[in-house]
């Protein structure tokens, strides 16, 4: 990237696999899917799983901002927010004055404000609508509530380029800092999409299976029994600083860019991605040691991901190790590349690359350097893939 060198000095993960640093990292490195079966749904709806972070309890209020109307999506990002600035070494009153900036993406708008304002209006007759809905459903909103935590003047920007959005909040983040406008940035993602409305529509669409058996076994990427994702909810919050803050560096943001799908087909704007975030870190494809796969384990999306690296890494790509995460928990939108930048990291200081949960019958279609176990491999420039079904693709390459 031209100008500063950009770091990220602390990550604030709320997943499925576990809530912090350690906990994250212990729980990817686990064989193990959390993904579970759903209740509560309308019994006429048929079956849904998804991949729940089960262990989240935000109080009723977080850094003394209450939470109980506070709609989950931006409930995980602050909570997120705060590890993360503790991560780092800080507390948020450390970033007052110190021109931050927040920018945080997710894919949806919070379902569950949304789903409870139509149920009290429809019960209730339309006098009785929830007029915060507007607001704090909202994606913008999420950027605003952690501004409270830091006291002070910032400024936010949100991002809902569909299951991009995370990454391209770190990424625009990056460019910020490099350029000298900010001396932190709070950046990531958060999803909360677990709600009838609108896993019954994702479902519909082909994004979410209708399959209740061994539910643990349904998120398979690349796989060749693989069927669809599985979706997730999370949120990962890092922070980012330039090159001269007295703060050590978990890794940097080497490089990053973006691009859309063209009519051709699904997933082409992949390797346009990919190849310009390689020519903005000013690296060669030779010099990348692993792939941090999109992988959401769906059928087509898989293979196309894999024509899309086929395409820029020829035959290296057979020895350039890969890994999808969305096995041990599920895709969680908006906040999936968010939390792939977390395993990257960890990954540069473990030597450690996480396993392809559930990857246990190569597809030739996706002939990718797979493992279902942790790889013992030392990483110095790693790319991390995103695809949204809107068309989107995003790619950030980070340095040890």
């Amino acid at each position: 990237m031209n100008g500063k060198r950009v770091k990220i000095t602390g990550i604030g993960p709320v997943t499925p696999a576990g809530i912090g640093r350690e906990a994250f990292w212990q729980g990817i490195q686990e064989p193990i899917s959390r993904v579970t079966a759903v209740s509560g749904f309308p019994k006429d709806a048929g079956p849904f799983i998804s991949a729940d972070v089960t262990d989240f309890d935000p109080g009723p209020e977080i850094h003394g901002i209450p939470t109980k109307r506070m709609p989950r999506h931006t409930q995980m990002a602050l909570h997120g927010a705060l590890l993360a600035i503790r991560d780092a070494g800080l507390e948020p009153n450390d970033l007052k004055g110190e021109a931050t900036i927040i920018s945080v993406g997710a894919a949806l708008m919070d379902f569950g404000v949304i789903n409870r304002s139509v149920e009290i209006i429809r019960r209730r007759g339309p006098n009785f609508g929830l007029p915060t809905a507007v607001t704090t459903a909202s994606v913008s909103s999420i950027g605003g509530t952690i501004a409270q935590i830091v006291d002070g003047p910032t400024r936010s920007m949100a991002f809902q380029s569909a299951c991009c959005s995370g990454v391209d909040a770190i990424g625009h983040a990056a460019g910020a800092v490099s350029r000298g406008e900010a001396n932190f940035a709070i950046c990531g993602g958060t999803e909360a999409p677990l709600y009838f409305h609108p896993m019954i529509e994702l479902k519909k669409a082909g994004l979410a299976p209708g399959n209740p058996e061994h539910p643990q076994k349904q998120c398979r990427p690349f796989d060749l029994w693989r069927t669809t994702g599985v979706i997730g909810e999370g949120a990962c919050i890092a922070i980012l600083e330039p090159e001269e803050s007295p703060r050590p560096a978990l890794g940097w943001v080497r490089g990053y860019s973006y691009a859309s799908d063209t009519e051709s087909g699904m997933g082409k704007g992949l390797r346009g991605a990919i190849e310009m975030a390689l020519a903005n870190a000013g690296l060669r494809r030779n010099e990348i040691d692993a792939i941090n796969a999109w992988g959401p384990g769906h059928r087509e999306l898989d293979a196309a991901e894999t024509q899309c690296i086929r395409a820029v890494f020829g035959e290296q790509t057979d020895s350039v190790p890969a890994f999808s995460i969305k096995g041990a928990v599920g895709n969680p939108l908006g906040a999936a590349g968010a939390m792939q930048v977390a395993a990257t990291l960890m990954g540069f200081d473990r030597g450690i690359l996480p396993p392809t949960v559930n990857w246990s019958h190569p597809d030739p279609n996706c002939a990718l350097h797979l493992s279902a176990e942790p790889m013992f491999v030392s990483t110095r420039n790693v790319i991390i893939n995103t695809h949204g079904i809107s068309g989107s693709n995003a790619c950030l390459v980070l340095s040890k």
